[in-house]
């Protein structure tokens, strides 16, 4: 992938429903375990990420777009989940596509998130 088809911006509220595949991605596999059931998505906890989008004050959502496919994302809410710190604090969420890891990608993703910018760093 060349540095110029990737483009970090804002994710756009039609793109919200995309975000249950990217929550699907995040989950952890260690090395040689079989990826679970994507209905795992709607057990115990999970749904608290991705539940009305865009709807709760703190919701936002980076898009890592190459050559027009959404191959990341990384957003952040305010919600009690396994990290709660408290009411002021947004738990993170950070994902890619697997052909897309290991690129420097998820770096600027999470560097244009913390930095509440867009755009090529």
């Amino acid at each position: 992938m060349k540095q110029s088809e990737l483009i970090i911006r804002a994710m756009y509220p039609k793109e919200y429903p995309l975000l249950r595949e990217f929550l699907y991605q995040a989950i952890f596999l260690p090395e040689g375990t079989w990826p679970p059931s994507r209905s795992v998505i709607d057990l115990s906890k999970l749904p608290i990420y991705i539940a009305d989008f865009g709807t709760q004050f703190g919701d936002h959502c980076l898009a890592a777009e190459v050559n027009g496919k959404i191959v990341g994302t990384a957003w952040s809410r305010i919600m009690e989940d396994y990290g709660h710190i408290d009411v002021d604090t947004p738990s993170l969420a950070i994902s890619l596509l697997p052909e897309y890891r290991g690129q420097g990608i998820g770096t600027k993703l999470l560097s244009n998130l913390l930095l509440g910018t867009v755009g090529q760093l």
